[in-house]
C-alpha cells in the first residue's frame, strides 16, 4: 500500500495569495493590535484561523449553484436541502439557518434564561456565548484527564456521564435546559466522542426529563472516528453511523459551514413540534421565512450537495490522514501537541510550548503571533483569551488548557502548503525562549477573542 496521501481530486480553479516577508508581517500585525482575527485575508499566506466556511466547494456543487432557486417561499433548493437534512437526522422539523450561531441564538434563547443550567462535554465559544447571554450558565464536563494534552484516549472528546447524571440531580432537571455533545468535541482539542458515550447520555437524559441536544458540525469527521475505534461499528458506513447517533437525541443544531461543505448556512432539526413551533417564530422574526431562513437557494442547493459528499469514504480517509500527516511531524519535532490528533485540526499545547510565559500573559497568542510572523500562517488561541474569565477582583481565572488550533480548510491546501507550515515550526522552535506574551488592552463583555486589542508585556 502506498504512503503517500494524495487528495482525492484534481485542482480546477486556484485562487492567488501574496507571499509577503517578515517585515511586512510585523508591521501588519502591529497595525491589528496582534490580534489575527484582525488581519485582512490578503496579509495571510497560508490560513488556518478556522476551518468554518473555508472549504473549497466541489464541481457538483458549484453546479448546483446555478440552478439555486431563489423563490422566497417554497424554494426547490429548501426541498432538496430539507429532504436531504430529514433523511441524515431522521427529525421531523428542519430549520433553516444562515450559520450555526444563529440557531444557537434561536434555541437557546427560547429555552435558556436566568436560573438555567446547560451541560456539555465542551461548549465551543458562540455556544457559550449565546447560553451565558440568555443568562443561564453554561457548565463543562469532559471526562477526566481530558485536559492534559498528552494523555492518549480513542474518545476523549467524551463527556463525563457520573458527573452529568450528578449535576442533573444537583440542580434539579426541570433547571437543566439540555445537554448538549458537540461531535467532534472542538474546544477539547477536536476530539472524538463514542457512541457508547452518546448512548449513555441519552439514557440518562431520558431518565430525568431532560433535553438531549447534539452539536453535530462536525459528524461526519467524528463518524469515522467511531468507524475505525469503536470495535462494534467497524463495518457501518459513516453515514448509517451519524444517523444512528442522531437517532439518540431530541435535536441537533449544526453549522453547515463545517461537514456541509458550504461557505454559508446551517440548521437547527428538532423532534418535538411544539418547540419547532416557536422556533420558527423567532425565524422569521429574525432570519428570514421557514423555507430559506437566511441563506438563498443556491447555498441551500450546496448544502444537500455537500452533505452528501462528506460521507464519501475517501473524502473522510483523505481528511483525517492529511490532518494526522501534520501532527504527527509536529509531534516528532518536538512540538507538544494535543493528543491524539484530531480530525480537523492540530492542537499546539501553547503552555508547554512557552513555559516561561505565564498564563495571565496568554502564550497561546503570543504563539499565533509568532507563527504568523515566522511564515504568514494564520491560527486561533483556544486558551485564556478565548475562554478565560475574571473574578470579583479583575484577576484572571484562567481556561483549562492553553492552545492554538490550527484549523485545516477542507480541500484548500496540499500538501506542499502543510509542510510549509511543519517548516515554519522548526523556526518557532529555535528562539523560542526570547518570546514574550501579551496583556489585553480592549476588549468587549462576550467572545473577546474577535475583535481584543493586545500590547506585548
Amino acid at each position: 500500500m502506498h504512503k503517500t496521501i494524495i487528495e482525492p481530486f484534481r485542482i480546477k480553479s486556484v485562487e492567488p495569495f501574496r507571499m509577503s516577508s517578515e517585515k511586512d508581517r510585523l508591521e501588519y500585525l502591529k497595525a491589528a493590535h496582534y490580534n489575527p482575527f484582525l488581519l485582512t485575508s490578503d496579509q495571510v499566506m497560508i490560513d488556518m484561523l478556522t476551518d468554518s466556511g473555508t472549504s473549497a466547494m466541489s464541481a457538483r456543487q458549484w453546479a448546483g449553484i446555478i440552478v439555486g432557486d431563489e423563490a422566497y417561499a417554497g424554494s426547490r433548493s429548501w426541498t432538496k436541502m430539507e429532504k436531504e437534512v430529514r433523511d441524515l437526522t431522521g427529525f421531523d422539523y428542519i430549520i433553516p439557518t444562515h450559520q450555526g450561531r444563529a440557531a444557537e441564538r434561536i434555541i437557546y434563547g427560547l429555552i435558556g434564561g436566568k436560573g438555567k443550567t446547560f451541560i456539555s462535554n465542551t461548549h465551543f465559544d458562540t455556544t457559550r456565548a449565546n447560553i451565558e447571554y440568555s443568562g443561564s450558565e453554561a457548565i463543562d464536563i469532559p471526562i477526566p484527564h481530558a485536559t492534559e494534552p498528552g494523555w492518549i484516549h480513542p474518545f476523549k472528546g467524551n463527556m463525563d456521564t457520573e458527573r452529568l447524571e450528578a449535576l442533573i440531580v444537583e440542580k434539579g432537571a426541570q433547571n437543566v435546559g439540555a445537554v448538549i455533545l458537540t461531535v467532534t468535541n472542538n474546544s477539547g482539542g477536536g476530539q472524538p466522542v463514542s457512541m457508547q458515550n452518546a448512548i449513555e447520555i441519552r439514557d440518562i437524559c431520558a431518565k430525568h426529563g431532560v433535553l438531549f441536544l447534539l452539536d453535530c458540525c462536525r459528524i461526519a469527521e467524528n463518524a469515522y472516528f467511531i468507524h475505525h475505534r469503536e470495535a462494534n461499528y467497524a463495518n457501518t458506513p459513516y453515514r448509517a453511523i451519524a444517523q444512528e447517533m442522531f437517532s439518540l437525541a431530541d435535536g441537533a443544531v449544526m453549522s453547515a459551514k463545517k461537514d456541509a461543505l458550504v461557505n454559508m448556512g446551517g440548521f437547527l432539526a428538532l423532534k418535538d413540534k411544539a418547540l419547532a413551533d416557536e422556533c420558527n417564530n423567532l425565524l422569521i422574526i429574525t432570519e428570514g421565512f421557514t423555507t430559506y431562513g437566511g441563506l438563498s437557494g443556491r447555498d441551500m442547493e450546496a448544502i444537500a450537495i455537500g452533505l452528501e459528499e462528506v460521507f464519501d469514504p475517501d473524502y473522510l480517509t483523505y481528511r483525517v490522514k492529511s490532518t494526522t500527516y501534520l501532527g504527527d511531524h509536529l509531534h516528532k519535532m518536538g512540538v507538544p501537541l494535543m493528543l491524539p490528533i484530531g480530525g480537523h485540526a492540530v492542537y499546539i499545547d501553547a503552555k508547554a510550548f512557552y513555559p516561561h510565559i505565564p498564563v495571565d500573559q496568554y502564550p497561546g497568542q503570543a504563539l499565533a503571533c509568532e507563527l504568523y510572523t515566522k511564515g504568514g500562517v494564520r491560527s486561533v488561541e483556544i486558551g485564556s483569551v478565548m475562554f478565560g474569565k475574571y473574578d470579583a477582583n479583575h484577576t484572571l481565572i484562567p481556561a483549562p488548557m492553553e492552545l492554538v488550533r490550527l484549523a485545516i480548510p477542507r480541500r484548500v491546501y496540499t500538501s506542499s502548503h502543510i509542510d510549509y507550515v511543519i517548516e515554519t515550526f522548526g523556526f518557532l522552535l529555535h528562539d523560542r525562549e526570547a518570546v514574550k506574551g501579551f496583556e489585553i488592552v480592549e476588549e468587549t463583555k462576550f467572545l473577546r477573542h474577535f475583535t481584543a486589542k493586545f500590547e506585548r508585556v
